[in-house]
């Protein structure tokens, strides 16, 4: 990476490389920005910015991926307006670092990242956060408000009004552990995984057109759950607040579309608990079914599956040695993640890449999701 920066650069003196990790969600889906529970991972794929500073008077920003190279003056960046292209992330960040009071001097900034794009992996969150500590170059701040810093980046410039899930767990991610986020607290604890099990994203390699409108649609949907909620149960502020059996107490007073939408939320919540108790526990049996019915929710009551994640769940839930799968990420596309004995790794691989392939005409890509640590800089560049 360090070469590619003086490529790029005409030097590298000066340069510090800073990473930060994707994620797989294992459960907890589209309860995050309805300050409930989530059971994500950090990965080891990751992006990682390599930076220095420049005496060209400009923040110049190369992506490796892209092959394509942005600059902008520091003084200008708190006017800017969204491009809507990768750029808008490690600018909605640093805009956001300057009024935070991290003022942002002229510097180089060289991207790549082994995160796929549009796979449901969180590559933009991991961007978000690699592209702070860049700008940062070791400047301290809170690890909680680097966090909100990220996702404000994104709900305020890049306009997704996403939780803090994918932000969050770039940052506190842990090796061999799934990280318990409370989404209102911010406030988290480490869940062992069971010895014996292996977790595997795959990748449908498509992500519909419908997912960005969908997603503003549910939240919407989830805020109108909460207000016809709190009629019969006013200290309600949110989904999270709300247990099953209350929810099935006013289910009937809610619009079809909205009622759906709040059940799979209020029971998605239930599942993270369950889930943590199992992985604890080692039940193996009862942690994959938990993740069926989360896909059953998804696929069904939040409605944001797809022919491609369905066809891949079934097919993993086939496959030897295979406990349990759902689609993982906002839907439309993007990834499962399935459960299996850590012995039949290889034989999933392959059996699902050929069966995808066959049925869609599509190689998927395949990953093992190793739990990993969160962001911070690398040393040995």
């Amino acid at each position: 990476m360090i070469e590619t920066f003086r490529t790029v650069f005409g030097s590298a003196e000066g340069v510090r490389v800073f990473r930060a990790p994707g994620r797989v969600n294992l459960i907890g889906e589209h309860t995050d920005y309805n300050l409930g529970f989530v059971l994500p991972v950090a990965l080891d794929l990751a992006a990682s910015v390599a930076c220095a500073p420049s005496s060209s008077g400009l923040v110049r920003i190369y992506s490796e991926q892209k092959r394509e190279m942005r600059e902008w003056d520091p003084a200008a960046i708190t006017e800017l307006q969204p491009a809507h292209h990768w750029s808008d992330y490690p600018i909605g960040v640093a805009r956001e670092l300057i009024r935070a009071g991290f003022p942002i001097e002229p510097a180089d900034l060289l991207i790549t990242s082994t995160v796929p794009e549009g796979s449901g992996l969180s590559s933009s969150a991991a961007l978000e956060v690699s592209s702070a500590l860049a700008f940062l170059r070791g400047r301290p701040i809170d690890a909680l408000e680097l966090a909100r810093l990220c996702q404000r980046a994104e709900r305020n410039f890049v306009g997704m009004p996403c939780g803090i899930m994918d932000q969050y767990i770039s940052i506190f991610g842990r090796a061999n552990s799934a990280v318990e986020i409370d989404c209102r607290s911010l406030g988290h604890r480490l869940v062992p995984l069971p010895p014996g099990i292996a977790f595997v994203a795959v990748n449908t390699m498509v992500k519909h057109e419908l997912a960005s409108s969908a997603y503003r649609e549910r939240v919407a949907e989830c805020a109108a759950a909460v207000a016809g909620i709190k009629a019969r149960f006013p200290s309600v502020a949110s989904l999270r607040d709300v247990t099953p059996d209350q929810f099935e107490s006013v289910a009937g007073l809610l619009p079809p579309v909205v009622a759906r939408r709040g059940r799979h939320v209020v029971t998605e919540n239930a599942r993270v608990a369950r889930f943590v108790e199992a992985s604890t526990r080692g039940d193996l049996s009862q942690l994959g079914m938990l993740m069926v019915e989360s896909h059953t929710s998804l696929q069904n009551d939040y409605q944001v599956s797809c022919a491609e994640l369905d066809f891949l769940v079934d097919t993993a839930l086939a496959a030897e040695g295979v406990f349990g799968a759902r689609m993982t990420g906002g839907g439309f596309g993007g990834c499962t993640v399935t459960a299996l004995r850590l012995e039949s790794v290889a034989g999933f691989q392959e059996r699902i890449s050929r069966a995808y392939e066959a049925k869609f005409g599509v190689t998927p890509q395949v990953y093992r999701c190793q739990p990993s640590d969160g962001a911070g800089e690398l040393r040995d560049e």
